[in-house]
């Protein structure tokens, strides 16, 4: 096989032409988007029009889209104990509970102290463990809590039940933050639909531009009191700092061109992702999440014996760019969390590997990992004398 073959699209998505164009465009638009002059309407109005575009991908209002430099930020936006009382939330969340097997950015309790933060453990399949939820959330009817769960994990891709968290966290009377970066133009999610309070969302990961995310607020949901970054009045208050207007502008024509296509793209890709557990089964291989609903381009497995590192390193070298997991811990291949919550034993998870795909992934190169990864295990097997128990 000739070339390289991009196996890596959970860590980030290739530029979408359309979001290319937006860019380009936009670089081109002179103004401060601030400034009420023509030149800074101009700028504005790419501001705005990507703010419809983002809030129809996920079923909100306009009004109700806050643009950050990205996920990791829109994270710690939401997590904070300050929120405005309403009257479906008339007391302040007193605790922060997320699941085990969140991304770092949530893990790290936003702006809560580390002492009021908690784990909620999961299945072995990797869903969240409800009837565990369920009891913290009576423990604590007395200070109803800020619940964070992503949609999908972005390392197993099994998705969360997130109405039925929904369901538990508002009935005990706190408010629920889903990291959608996952999720966000691959499968349906609505923000109403969902019953979340406050989602997170990605351009990167939909085939955005680097550099820019978004917290979408359901209607009617408390509003945050104090934004984390303070300065000038932009965003509504919520978020200070001059806009990124062609990063936003991408943003926007990447989550109009992912609303279109996700249908489609989602029937093919489980296509190819059985395709390749099937052959990566004859490998052999072990499926994390298997017997679990999942993203259809997510597939992390491991064949005992094998360690991430050398896996990586040869197929890297075979023209595969795949990963271990989460792609933001600086290049380093480090124990999986998600694996550990999962009751994974360390010698089995020390070998995860993760293939993502997207929607121009073809069954060839799917067919040409599949060798190049019984190649791998075939010469572990030579080299040991048989793969390890």
């Amino acid at each position: 096989m000739s070339g390289r073959t991009y196996f890596d699209w959970n860590a980030t998505a290739p530029l979408r032409p359309e979001a290319r164009a937006a860019v380009v465009a936009a670089l081109d638009t002179l103004g401060n988007p601030s400034s009420v002059h023509r030149e800074g309407r101009a700028a504005r109005r790419l501001i705005e029009l990507a703010r419809q575009e983002v809030a129809a991908l996920v079923g909100a209002e306009p009004r109700d889209v806050v643009f950050t430099s990205g996920a990791t930020e829109a994270n710690m936006l939401a997590l904070t104990p300050a929120y405005e009382p309403s009257a479906e939330h008339p007391r302040r969340c007193g605790r922060l509970l997320v699941s085990a097997i969140e991304h770092p950015s949530v893990r790290s309790g936003g702006r809560f102290p580390a002492e009021l933060v908690e784990e909620v453990g999961v299945t072995p399949e990797g869903i969240i463990d409800l009837p565990a939820l369920a009891r913290r959330l009576t423990a604590l009817a007395k200070t109803p809590p800020l619940v964070s769960v992503m949609a999908a994990n972005n390392e197993t891709g099994v998705l969360q039940p997130i109405p039925e968290v929904a369901a538990l966290v508002h009935a005990a009377g706190g408010l629920l933050h889903v990291d959608a970066v996952q999720v966000t133009g691959r499968i349906h999610f609505d923000i109403k639909e969902m019953a979340a309070d406050l989602i997170s969302v990605s351009a990167h990961k939909l085939g955005g531009p680097m550099g820019v995310g978004a917290l979408v607020r359901r209607a009617g949901a408390p509003a945050i009191t104090e934004p984390h970054i303070k300065g000038g009045g932009q965003e509504r208050g919520a978020r200070a700092g001059t806009e990124n207007v062609a990063g936003i502008a991408g943003f926007g024509a990447a989550a109009t061109a992912a609303r279109h296509a996700m249908a489609d793209d989602a029937r093919r890709m489980r296509g190819l992702r059985e395709r390749l557990e099937a052959g990566l089964k004859r490998g052999p291989a072990v499926i994390f999440g298997g017997g679990a609903e999942r993203l259809a381009n997510t597939s992390l497995f491991a064949a005992p014996g094998l360690k991430a590192e050398t896996a990586l390193i040869k197929l890297d070298l075979a023209g595969f760019a795949v990963s271990s997991g989460s792609a933001c811990s600086s290049g380093k291949v480090a124990a999986s969390h998600v694996l550990a919550a999962m009751g994974v034993a360390p010698e089995l998870a020390s070998g995860a590997i993760r293939v993502s795909i997207g929607p121009t992934t073809t069954e060839n190169e799917v067919d040409c990992f599949i060798e190049a990864w019984r190649t791998i295990v075939a010469g572990l097997s030579r080299d040991k004398g048989g793969l390890a128990a």
